[in-house]
């Protein structure tokens, strides 16, 4: 079985440093060959290609931008009335992506309008987001990018998030039908809302372009004291043959150097 390939969030991980050019070239000097990044947007476009480049990292995700996020915005591919600004939000993402070599877009939902119930807009906001998703697919196939969509729990994380399941992406990607349309697994979201790891992984895996992960229930490392065993996720999505990345996206509980040593435990053990 090949080992796993896993890349550094660099929205979550060396935060100690103030800009994601900086932080490219610390997770390469971790040993990560990979970075995934949420919203590179206020960054300078030709520093990050410079440490992309220098470091030879390769930048696998990104997300699409959020929207106004003091208003309360967390993604737009689903909220009504703002499908002019998700298809220009997509256009920002591709431009980067383009740029920055990166072959995965996270097409983030967005939230139910505040005061609106979830069961009286869902269907209006499902139309949306597949019309969203079936422009955005056309669009990507074009840069040869496979675009994601990924739950967030509404337990502890975000109570107004669209996507909270995976049952709930998977028939959604079911209704889209485009092969560059996939589903991001946050091992985090899945165990808050579903639990059932095992047989959700094994289930969606021929849907899965992308995985997270973080210990339950504090985001932390993934080896910190928690709900999951990751020794036992990690053998399971080998047996599986899972071939895509891993993101490391969690909160470090000291420094990010610190808290790496269940990497590189893994990576000597599987060397």
């Amino acid at each position: 079985m090949p080992p796993l390939r896993f890349c550094a969030n660099i929205s979550w991980l060396f935060t100690e440093l103030p800009d994601f050019s900086q932080r490219i070239y610390a997770a390469a000097s971790a040993g990560f060959q990979a970075v995934e990044a949420a919203w590179l947007y206020d960054s300078d476009l030709q520093e990050l290609q410079r440490a992309r480049e220098a470091t030879g990292v390769e930048l696998v995700l990104i997300n699409t931008p959020p929207g106004d996020v003091k208003a309360g915005d967390l993604g737009l591919g689903a909220v009504p009335g703002r499908e002019a600004e998700f298809k220009q939000g997509l256009d920002l993402a591709v431009k980067y992506a383009r740029a920055l070599e990166c072959k995965r877009i996270h097409l983030m939902a967005g939230r139910i309008p505040v005061g609106s119930n979830r069961a009286a807009v869902g269907k209006e906001m499902e139309a949306i987001f597949v019309q969203n998703l079936n422009y955005a697919a056309d669009l990507l196939s074009k840069e040869g990018i496979t675009g994601l969509i990924e739950p967030i729990n509404t337990r502890i994380t975000d109570p107004r998030y669209f996507l909270d399941s995976p049952h709930h992406a998977a028939a959604i990607l079911e209704r889209v039908g485009k092969p560059n349309i996939k589903l991001q697994m946050d091992v985090f979201h899945w165990q808050i809302m579903d639990g059932n790891l095992t047989q959700n992984m094994t289930k969606y895996l021929p849907l899965i372009g992308h995985v997270q992960i973080a210990q339950v229930p504090g985001r932390n490392e993934p080896d910190s004291a928690g709900e999951l065993n990751y020794r036992y996720l990690f053998n399971t999505l080998e047996k599986h043959g899972y071939q895509g990345y891993i993101g490391c996206e969690y909160k470090p509980l000291g420094s990010t150097s610190e808290g790496l040593g269940w990497i590189k435990h893994y990576w000597t053990h599987r060397e």
